[in-house]
């Protein structure tokens, strides 16, 4: 059986059993990630033309964790393989030498141990990456890379002609880049820029602020945004000190 017959068979038993709709296909495209390539888990990001990082979908709860757990420290392997457009392969000692913030948070709020990141072709929205989350660390050797590769070609594929055959204006991109964890990140921008304006500063050191908050708190930057929209948390509280 091909690579590509393995991860439509994968794709087509999401799509009949797992969540439906244009928003959750990259959350369905993970998750056939992760079923093809035998891994843990599996996660969908995007950085668009302003830079903004966009989780598009994860195959679990925890993938979705860690990859908000990057965007609070700024910095991990999706990031690495984002940016030089390389594939990153990082065990625990790994993660904990070039990444030590994020280390620790994975550790202490995910069971994975291990994170292998490969950037996707390049589409209408941006410069994807395909994250893929070990556990055991040990079993990182035994990832097929070619596997791997061709894996991501079929998503990048399947995003774009996704995007060819519907409707969606321009300013707005594709349903798939509107997806919950999308969502989610918008509303931390949002936080951003009205801490912007109430501190009088820009809204890239506000959002250094909210990170720098999230992390001495060990949550992500998701909840802290969170509860300053809700109101159960206040810009003072923030600037006072560590969030709870």
């Amino acid at each position: 059986m091909t690579i590509a017959t393995r991860f439509a068979a994968a794709l087509e038993h999401e799509t009949a059993g797992g969540p439906a709709g244009a928003d959750l296909l990259p959350v369905r495209l993970a998750r056939a990630s992760a079923a093809t390539l035998g891994v843990d888990a599996a996660g969908l990001s995007v950085v668009d033309a302003a830079g903004t990082r966009i989780p598009l979908g994860a195959s679990s709860t925890a993938a979705a964790c860690a990859e908000r757990l990057q965007f609070t420290v700024g910095e991990g392997p999706c990031w690495e393989a984002q940016t030089t457009r390389q594939p990153v392969f990082a065990v625990l000692a790994d993660l904990q030498r070039r990444w030590s913030p994020f280390a620790e948070l994975l550790t202490a709020q995910t069971p994975f141990r291990a994170v292998v990141a490969f950037p996707l072709r390049e589409d209408l929205a941006g410069a994807g990456a395909l994250d893929l989350y070990f556990t055991d660390e040990t079993a990182v050797p035994a990832l097929d890379v070619f596997t791997a590769v061709a894996v991501g070609e079929l998503v990048t594929a399947a995003l774009t002609e996704a995007a060819v055959w519907s409707d969606w204006p321009a300013e707005r991109g594709p349903a798939w880049l509107h997806g919950p964890e999308a969502r989610r990140r918008a509303a931390v921008l949002r936080a951003a820029g009205r801490a912007a304006m109430a501190l009088d500063t820009d809204p890239a050191s506000a959002l250094s602020l909210l990170r720098a908050a999230a992390y001495a708190g060990g949550r992500t930057v998701e909840d802290v945004a969170e509860d300053l929209e809700t109101g159960r948390l206040r810009l003072e509280d923030i600037t006072a000190g560590p969030v709870a």
